[in-house]
């Protein structure tokens, strides 16, 4: 068996400086049986945030308690937000055709998906980036959860389960392991 090396193009190729960060918040894992209930994203270029994207989703049902305490998001503060097929198309304009980064982003991707199916009979086909990927491949750590990489590398966790919060925690995740893998590599010349 022969273990597949990168060369320094192919590992700076997976961290790219311009994309959009996205997140999600849902009343559940199953993107065909829960809604969406946030949608969040940060578009990046040349590694600095230059504008966001957020809004709550009034979902199908209702939000139940564990979904509540996670969040913090109650079936009172979707009330009067937009349903997803509302929504979706003016948060896909957002991101437009930007390499996507997340943590854990076929989470999200997979219930972005469903809806983009289910309303438009339309895929999501952007490249994507994933923190939690990253974190595996250039990190030892004895967790990759975003908010045990956030400790980590000294950001705060506060808000975490809230989409625009956990956008900037992996927006800050993402710079950490980039800074600490091309530094490895400046070694190595």
């Amino acid at each position: 068996m022969t273990g597949i090396i990168k060369t320094k193009a192919e590992i700076l190729e997976e961290f790219p400086a311009d994309y959009t960060i996205l997140d999600i918040e849902t009343t559940g894992l199953s993107p065909h049986k829960c809604s969406i209930i946030e949608l969040s994203a940060v578009k990046v270029r040349s590694d600095a945030a230059v504008d966001r994207f957020t809004s709550l989703v009034k979902p199908d049902g209702v939000i139940n308690s564990f979904i509540t305490g996670l969040t913090g998001i109650t079936n009172e503060m979707v009330a009067g937000a937009p349903d997803i097929k509302s929504v979706l198309p003016e948060f896909m304009e957002f991101i437009s055709d930007d390499c996507v980064l997340g943590h854990n982003v076929s989470f999200d991707i997979r219930f972005i998906s469903a809806n983009l199916k289910k309303y438009f009979s339309t895929d999501f086909t952007n490249a994507r980036r994933d923190t939690m990927y990253l974190s595996r491949r250039y990190c030892t750590l004895p967790s990759y959860k975003l908010d045990f990489l956030a400790k980590h590398y000294n950001i705060s966790t506060e808000g975490h389960h809230r989409a625009m919060n956990d956008c900037m925690m992996t927006f800050e995740v993402y710079k950490n392991i980039k800074r600490d893998v091309t530094s490895s590599l400046n070694l190595l010349l």
